[in-house]
């Protein structure tokens, strides 16, 4: 599968590497990281160049190192707040398309969890998302906090529909049938069948969250740079407003260029896993990278007396040339 779909290999391969290189940093930064987030280097404003690789800002910053130091910050925000979203969001939408019989306190449920659901979904999350935080307060913690409430009812919505979709197949139906419980039947028979876009949609996910963070950060309401935590929206905002861009480009280029391999990373990914995860694109792409099985030769008979036909005249009459 990966073969035939390069783009979703290259993907592959650029998240694993993008979780290897965060992995190093926060464990160990003196690898990969010369340079603490507030540790001067001595000139101002230098263009890149191999003891500086992204150059630096006004503060005799090393932007390559804060560039670096703010990748575990970004990448594990973008896979918690989308993975809490996940779980939130996936256990609401189970039970609200699962046990959704009118009439019943069940039925009752589902139509109380889709009303909420609805109220969110009417607010633009980023908007929504921002009042959450003036209110809570600005911080790290208060921004998660505040993008996973926004976030969780586009969950709801999709596993709801592929409940739906899946409760009524032949499957689930005999095995209501044979006298299996319905608990059993959600867990074992329509979960494991709703996964599979959820896997998809929660790879997608992540480079969404990462982008409405770094705005939420940009804006300035999230963490603000310099300080001991760097973070690409924050380094984006602060970049923006000290220097020129037209005369120091590679100070809003380094960490915009974090912000769009990451989200190009997993957005291929996402698209590799749904060509790979859907049985119908599966077997086109197996059918398409199957070698062509070799031509069968014609098999040749021996010629020889037992295997000449006799020749009739028409008719059906003896032949001339034979016997009497």
């Amino acid at each position: 599968m990966l073969r035939a779909n390069p783009l979703s290999l290259f993907g592959f391969l650029l998240v694993a590497f993008i979780c290897i290189v965060a992995l190093t940093v926060a464990v160990a930064p003196h690898v990969l990281v010369p340079y603490g987030p507030t540790q001067e280097t001595g000139p101002i404003y230098a263009p890149p160049s191999w003891k500086h690789p992204f150059g630096t800002d006004g503060l005799s910053f090393d932007v390559y190192s804060n560039v670096m130091l703010a990748l575990p910050l970004d990448l594990g925000l973008g896979i918690a707040i989308a993975g809490a979203s996940l779980v939130i969001g996936g256990v609401l939408g189970l039970l609200a398309g699962f046990y959704d019989t009118p009439g019943t306190v069940a039925g009752y449920t589902s139509i109380s969890i889709m009303r909420v659901t609805d109220i969110f979904l009417s607010f633009p999350s980023l908007i929504l998302a921002l009042a959450i935080t003036r209110v809570l307060g600005i911080s790290i913690v208060n921004v998660a906090i505040a993008i996973t409430i926004t976030w969780w009812p586009y969950y709801v919505r999709l596993v709801r529909g592929e409940v739906l979709s899946v409760k009524h197949l032949p499957y689930v139906t005999a095995a209501r049938a044979a006298g299996v419980t319905e608990n059993r039947i959600l867990l074992r028979h329509v979960l494991r069948n709703v996964t599979e876009p959820l896997i998809v949609y929660f790879t997608l996910d992540i480079g969404t969250v990462l982008v409405t963070y770094s705005t939420i950060a940009y804006i300035g309401v999230a963490t603000r740079y310099p300080g001991p935590t760097p973070e690409w929206g924050s380094m984006l905002a602060y970049y923006q407003g000290s220097a020129p861009i037209s005369s120091y480009p590679w100070l809003v280029l380094a960490p915009g260029l974090a912000v769009f391999v990451t989200v190009i990373a997993f957005s291929l990914l996402g698209d590799g896993l749904r060509d790979i995860l859907d049985p119908r694109t599966r077997r086109a792409f197996v059918r398409g990278t199957a070698p062509e099985p070799p031509a069968e030769a014609p098999s040749a008979l021996p010629a020889g007396p037992e295997t000449e036909p006799e020749s009739e005249s028409p008719l059906g009459a003896p032949d001339p040339g034979g016997g009497a």
